[in-house]
This record gives structure tokens, C-alpha cells and sequence, in this order.
């Protein structure tokens, strides 16, 4: 026999592979029964969030019980001189690499929470020289040239940390104990690590900020929740020296939501400008693009309402990484990450010349799909008490949140019922729930009646308005809603000055009050 029993190599393979398994995924739970044997618990098919979020998977005492049995005694057994293959020596890295990040979670869990509640990450960390010692005493053992990846210490430490944000913004941020909901979050790990994890970690670290990502879907299923998990999940390396993270996680989101700003604004936060370029630039500014640096993420809501003209100019900086900003000849270096989301079906919008293809085609190398909330809920009657206790305990406290749950749910069942459609998905789940907890009940927002009753409608309805009339009130309602000549000129097809001519001060101020 030679230094591994065929007990320990198969326990030692798949302690190596579940360090680099996507933990969103079946195999997660089939690694897990190969290395706990009779000692595993079977869970499920589906890791999501319950309403105890600190709550410890049944499975990871057992691991890491088996991995601080079974790594010492490898590591004494290659410190004696045992010959082993190179298969069974990259094995035997991976399995250090769990064993590290197990002993070494606690730190990073706190670090995350730390990040996830806004504060800042950036202290110093002084639990680095016991992993650095860890680090020495399980990999030197080993010629380093044997090894499949990395030994510094600095850099693993710096991996351990990403694993960890990117399972908590993964896990306990995108709720949901469906298959769909599963199939996100495997998503959005496979956008940080892609599917094969080792590649990353060997080359692939300083380049995944090249790669945007599309995210799309309705409105309400997520998708602010998918980019922040993207950019907050992005690897950070670690100063050995300083005991300190290169960034501060917390500063590292840029979201802008394009359909609430002018053309002119959304360049002006994107690309930055120098004083005087346009009237109001009274300073020079930095925009987004620039300050986010090589380790943040700028994020561009409702992509698919982009100005043509700006499309351009973020297809060339997708192209060449290159930018200008607003009235200035010097070309600057986009560093970072570019996330865009849109409910909008881009293909319909490409069909009718308000979206560049080619603009499409940069953006949609790295794509993620959000599912409705009704698909979530299809997958059984589990599915939404699930989903009630989670948000529950977030808006009442853990104390209060089961019997808010438990009320929301009754109401659903006997005012709406179990086939309610959810049109604004999970984000109007999380308003009938306050609803229930501040009123009792819940009405929800009928669109199709709001239309009926509005004065316009009705008066479309009618033939009673002159086109002149129509006019003037159609571009009110359009400035009314987005706040700006500009984009409403763009909107209705106008020059600004047509639709400054056009309005109606009183039908405006009466839209106003009524907001």
C-alpha cells in the first residue's frame, strides 16, 4: 500500500474538490456525502438563508473534524519522506486550503458582517502571522514547485477572504429556497469564480474586471441584489507588511440609475467633466469610471434606457478600456468592473434602434437571468413561508419575525390566495409584509385600474382633447415623471425647448401634490 489508503484517497479528493466546487451546485452535496461517509447529513438539495441566519450548516462541524484528522497526519506522513503522485499532492493542497479556510472563517465571517452592515474594512488585521503559520507548516512540507497554485500566504489569506464575502452576499442576501433561486446564486458565483475555480485562482484574479456582466429580468426580482453580490465579492489582495486589505470593500459599489438622470448627468457621473465643459459645471469632476479603481464595480440600472450617444461612448471603454472626460482631450483608464441591469427585453429594444447591437454584444459575454417570484413560488407551497421568514425577521427582528410570517401568511391565503400572480415580485412581497405588520392587510396596487381612473386616460378614451391639448398634457405627465427637459425630450422625440413651451404650470403642480 502506498502512503494513502483508498479510504483516505477518496476522502482526500473530495476534501480538494469541495475548496473549489461552486457550493450552490448538486455536486456540493455529492462531495460532501463522499467525504463524511455515514457522518453525513442530508439537508436537501438547496443551501438558501433561513430566517436564522447565523444559523451553522449540520454538515461543517463534520468536515472539519474529518479534515483536522486527516490533514496532520498526511502533512507528518510527506514531512517523513512518503513518495506521493502529483495527483494526490494537488489533492492534498486543496484539502490544506480547506483546512485554512475552516480554522481561519471566523475572521473573514467577521469582516464580511463588518462590510454587509456599511462599516469600514480596511483596519489592520492581526490574525494574518497564525494563518501565515499555518500556511508554512502544511505547504513547505512540499516542494513548491509540485504545487498546482499559489503558496504565498498573503495571497491565500486574500482568497479565503473573497470565498468568504462571496458566499455571505451570495447566501444571505439572494433569498429563496426554489431551484430558480438556487440556479441565481450558483449564477452569480459562477460570475465571481467561473465555473472552474483553480483557473481563476491561476490566472484569471486580475482579469475577471474586464468581463461586464448583464444582469436582467422583471422589475423586483433582485437584480441590485445580484450587483452588489458581484461587486462585493471581487478579490481584494491583502498587504502582508501592513497587516491590511488593499480596499475597503464598503467604498467599492458605484450604482447609477440611469432612467432617474438626464443624459447630460448620467455622462457627467460616468465619465466625470472639467469645469465649464456645460452650464452648471462650476468644478471639475471625477466621475465613477475613474474613482472606482482596479478593485470596484460601477453599476448602470436600467441599462436599456441609455442615451444612444452614451452607448458609444461605454462601448468604446468596454473596447479599449479608455475614456474622456466631458470637455478634456485626455484619455484616461478604466480600472474596474462594469455591471448592467434592465427589465427590458433588449432584443425588442435592438429591433426598434433604441439599443446598439454591438453595444449588446460587449455587455452580454457574462449574462444572469433573475427569476419572477411566481416561478420561485411554483416550485411548491414551502416556497413562500420560506420566503416570509426571512424578510419577516429582517423588518420585525428575529423575536417578532416568525409570528409576523406566520400573519402574513394567513392574510395571503385567505385575501389573495396561494395562485396570486406577485406582479412586482419579491419586492412587493416585502411591502405586503409591512403592510400586515403597520396595518393588518394588504391592497395591492392595481395598474390597470390606476390607468382607467386617470384623468388623461379618460380623456384619451373620450376623444375630448385637441392635439395641441394632448400635447401639452402628455409632455407635463413625461417632465413630471423623470424631472428633467432634457430626458423628456428625449423621451417624446422634442427638442427641450418644445417641451419647456409646452407645459402646463398647473396640471404640473397638481401631479406634484399628488405624488
Amino acid at each position: 500500500m502506498g502512503w494513502l489508503s483508498e479510504s483516505e484517497a477518496r476522502v482526500l479528493s473530495a476534501l480538494s474538490a469541495l475548496a473549489d466546487c461552486n457550493p450552490f451546485l448538486p455536486e456540493r452535496i455529492e462531495l460532501e456525502r463522499a467525504a463524511l461517509g455515514d457522518a453525513f447529513v442530508e439537508t436537501g438539495s438547496v443551501w438558501h438563508a433561513e430566517a436564522d441566519l447565523l444559523r451553522i450548516h449540520p454538515n461543517i462541524p463534520a468536515l472539519a473534524a474529518r479534515i483536522e484528522s486527516l490533514v496532520p497526519e498526511l502533512r507528518r506522513r510527506l514531512a517523513e519522506g512518503a513518495s506521493a503522485r502529483p495527483t494526490e499532492l494537488r489533492h492534498y493542497e486543496g484539502a490544506v486550503r480547506h483546512l485554512l479556510y475552516l480554522r481561519h472563517e471566523p475572521l473573514w465571517f467577521r469582516l464580511a458582517l463588518l462590510a454587509d452592515d456599511g462599516q469600514s474594512t480596511s483596519e489592520r488585521v492581526d490574525g494574518f502571522a497564525d494563518f501565515a503559520r499555518d500556511v508554512e507548516h502544511f505547504l513547505t512540507v512540499v516542494d513548491a514547485a509540485k504545487l498546482p497554485g499559489p503558496v504565498d500566504p498573503a495571497f491565500l489569506f486574500a482568497w479565503g477572504y473573497q470565498i468568504r464575502r462571496a458566499f455571505h452576499f451570495t447566501y444571505r442576501r439572494i433569498h429563496g429556497g426554489s431551484m430558480p433561486a438556487a440556479q441565481l446564486r450558483a449564477a452569480v458565483w459562477q460570475s465571481i469564480f467561473t465555473w472552474d475555480a483553480a483557473r481563476y485562482r491561476r490566472a484569471l484574479i486580475e482579469r475577471m474586471g474586464d468581463i461586464p456582466t448583464l444582469v436582467t429580468g422583471p422589475s423586483g426580482t433582485g437584480k441590485e441584489l445580484v450587483a452588489r453580490a458581484l461587486a462585493l465579492s471581487r478579490f481584494v489582495p491583502f498587504d502582508a507588511r501592513k497587516r491590511v486589505f488593499a480596499t475597503d470593500v464598503t467604498a467599492s459599489f458605484f450604482p447609477v440609475n440611469l432612467s432617474a438622470l438626464s443624459p447630460t448627468l448620467i455622462e457627467s457621473e460616468l465619465f466625470g467633466h472639467r469645469r465649464g465643459a456645460f452650464t452648471g459645471a462650476v468644478a471639475d469632476r471625477t466621475g465613477w469610471l475613474e474613482t472606482c479603481g482596479s478593485d470596484g464595480t460601477v453599476f448602470l440600472d436600467e441599462i436599456g434606457e441609455l442615451d444612444p450617444g452614451i452607448q458609444v461612448k461605454l462601448l468604446r471603454v468596454l473596447q479599449s478600456r479608455r475614456f474622456q472626460r466631458i470637455g478634456e482631450t485626455e484619455e484616461r483608464r478604466f480600472e474596474g468592473k462594469l455591471v448592467a441591469a434592465t427589465h427590458r427585453d433588449l432584443s425588442e429594444q435592438i429591433a426598434a434602434g433604441r439599443f446598439r447591437a454591438d453595444f449588446y454584444y460587449r455587455l452580454c459575454a457574462d449574462l444572469i437571468e433573475t427569476p419572477t417570484l411566481r416561478e420561485q413560488l411554483a416550485e411548491g407551497p414551502g416556497e413562500l413561508e420560506n420566503l416570509l421568514a426571512v424578510i419577516a425577521a429582517r423588518v420585525a427582528g428575529p423575536d417578532e419575525g416568525p409570528a409576523l410570517a406566520e400573519q402574513v401568511r394567513d392574510f395571503v391565503e385567505r385575501e389573495l390566495g396561494r395562485d396570486y400572480a406577485w406582479p412586482g415580485n419579491v419586492r412587493e412581497l416585502e411591502q405586503c409584509v409591512r403592510n400586515v405588520l403597520i396595518r393588518g392587510h394588504y391592497t395591492p396596487h392595481r395598474l390597470g385600474a390606476e390607468l382607467g381612473a386617470d384623468p388623461l386616460a379618460a380623456a384619451l378614451r373620450e376623444g375630448a382633447l385637441s392635439a395641441d391639448a394632448l400635447l401639452r398634457r402628455y409632455c407635463t405627465h413625461v417632465y413630471a415623471r423623470c424631472g428633467s427637459y432634457e430626458e423628456a425630450a428625449r423621451r417624446l422625440g422634442l427638442d427641450r425647448r418644445t417641451v419647456k413651451a409646452k407645459l402646463d404650470r398647473e396640471l404640473l403642480e397638481e401631479l406634484k401634490a399628488s405624488r
